[in-house]
Parts: structure tokens; C-alpha cells; sequence
């Protein structure tokens, strides 16, 4: 499929799930490089502040259809396809937080951006990790890391030599069985239960990124360079969003400690994918941050 034919199939699917709730604005690309950064533009052009909305490995702006829909009547909200994802271009180079962090950055400048609320679940808190550590502040009102830790990179295998060992295990897998194992990690990821059609499209999408850059993601992601120093330059408030049934629950906690004006709340009766599982208890801790930062 090509990427505007995809990048159709995915406006389809947003607009079945958000229905009247929210109208696109526009959907368009930022070229980044080697790649077409796709992005959906909606809400308040004119607010105060801009939500954006960064989606984890394998998945697209889609899944954020719930928050879409709900803060778009009240704020002007971005959600992003990270480069071979979703509807932007796949490419065998670049796979990184850091370059995803300059592909933001150039939507973010496209776009005029400013005061951004800028989230990241899953992977792409490597992403808002590597885009505080290039960027800092200077676009960004608040950032919000969304059920997982900061990775400790190559650096933490002596420590935890299994993790190393089950996460290349998972990757032979997924690149040798990618559709079995996306229906498998999006089974153990959301416990609620969603449509057939939702979830089909779910792992539809997820078959869009190339495994072997699925697979540069993930070793990149967990087993790069240590990214927790980036922490200490989340200079503007920082909220941690976990699931309160979360393996890294204590983890997230604990990097509070690194964050300057960090706050950390749960989701109860979610899995890894909170937002879904839990929209209406996930935007109420989303929107309350919001509402306490400066004006």
C-alpha cells in the first residue's frame, strides 16, 4: 500500500472512532530528511497550548483517537507518525529516538508550534528523552512519559542480563513471525477488550513498519546509549503516567528523583496501553496537569 493510500485507510479509522467529536483541521507531511513525517492537526488553532501526541513502537497517531476526541474541542492537538510508522515514509536509516527527536522538531517548526504538552507513550519516551536532550524547553510547556522508563541503554545489560537476552529473543521472533507477534504483544498490552475491527487494524499497522526497521527500533530504543541523563533537562513540569499494574512501576517512580519538577500518577485496570484501556481515568490525570501549568 502506498503511503497515501495508507495514510487514507488511517483518517478512515480516526474518523469512524472519533466520530463528531473532533474535525481534522488538516492531515499533511513535513519532510525530515529522508522521510515524510506524517501529522494530523486538530482542535483549537489558536489555544493556549498544543498537545502532542507521539505513539509507541509499531502503532500510529490512531491509537490516540480517545484523546484526540476529548481535547480537541478545548486545545489544538498534533499527533505525529514516527518515521516508519503509521502513514510516514519507511526507511532503513534513522531508526532512532534522536532522529525521530529531529523529525519532530522539524514538524514542530512546519507547524509553528509553541507551549507544547509533549507526550510520549512506550518507545516514544526515548523520543521525548532524546528531544529534551537536543532541545530542551525552548518549544516545550510540560512534558508527560506515559508507562515507561527512560532507557539505561548498553549500560544497564551487566546489571540485568536477561533482559538483554529476552529482548533479542523477541526480536528473532517478531522478524521471523512479525503479524503472529503483534497479535500476540497487542493481546498482553491492552486488557480491555476492543472490536475485531479495532483490533485487526491495530496489527494492520503495525504490519506497515518494515521489521527490519521494527527491529533497528527496538535495539535502538532499549540497548543504545544511556538516555536517563536527558531527564535532568525536562526543564518545564514533567508527568509520569504509569499503569498501576506496570513492571516498571518502581522504576518510574524512582525517576522522579532525576525529574526537577516532576509529578507521577497511575491508571488502575490498565495494561501497558493505558490511554486505551482507561481513557476517561487517563485524560482526567492528562487534563488536570494541564490545567496547573502557567499561563
Amino acid at each position: 500500500m502506498s503511503i497515501m493510500g495508507f495514510r487514507a485507510s488511517v483518517l478512515v479509522l480516526l474518523a469512524v472512532l472519533v466520530s463528531a467529536h473532533a474535525a481534522f483541521a488538516a492531515d499533511g507531511v513535513v519532510q525530515s530528511g529522508d522521510a515524510a513525517i506524517h501529522y494530523i492537526d486538530t482542535g483549537r488553532a489558536a489555544s493556549a497550548k498544543t498537545l502532542v501526541l507521539i505513539p509507541g513502537w509499531s502503532t500510529s497517531a490512531a491509537i490516540w483517537h480517545e484523546q484526540i476526541a476529548h481535547f480537541s474541542p478545548a486545545m489544538r492537538v498534533v499527533a505525529i507518525d514516527p518515521r516508519s510508522q503509521g502513514a510516514s515514509s519507511k526507511t532503513p536509516d534513522g531508526n532512532t529516538p534522536e532522529q525521530r527527536a529531529r523529525d519532530y522538531e522539524k514538524v514542530f517548526a512546519a507547524l509553528g508550534l509553541k507551549n507544547i504538552v509533549l507526550v510520549g507513550w512506550s518507545q516514544a519516551a526515548q523520543d521525548v528523552a532524546a528531544y529534551a536532550q537536543a532541545f530542551g524547553g525552548t518549544r516545550v510547556a510540560a512534558f508527560v512519559l506515559v508507562d515507561a522508563s527512560v532507557s539505561k541503554g548498553f549500560a544497564a545489560i551487566p546489571a540485568d542480563p536477561k533482559f538483554a537476552q529476552g529482548l533479542l529473543g523477541s526480536i528473532a521472533l517478531y522478524t521471523q513471525h512479525q503479524r503472529e507477534y503483534l497479535g500476540g504483544m497487542m493481546h498482553a498490552i491492552f486488557i480491555q477488550k476492543m472490536s475485531d475491527a479495532q483490533f485487526n487494524a491495530l496489527v494492520d499497522i503495525g504490519m506497515q513498519t518494515p521489521s527490519s526497521s521494527g527491529a533497528a527500533m527496538l535495539i535502538s530504543d532499549m540497548l543504545g546509549p544511556d538516555r536517563t541523563p536527558a531527564l535532568k533537562k525536562f526543564d518545564k513540569p514533567a508527568l509520569i503516567i504509569a499503569s498501576a499494574n506496570s513492571p516498571e512501576l518502581a522504576t518510574q517512580k524512582a525517576e522522579l528523583s532525576l525529574l526537577p519538577q516532576g509529578k507521577f500518577a497511575q491508571v488502575q485496570h490498565a495494561g501497558h496501553g493505558v490511554f486505551v484501556d482507561q481513557p476517561a481515568q487517563f485524560d482526567r490525570l492528562l487534563a488536570a496537569f494541564i490545567a496547573q501549568l502557567p499561563a
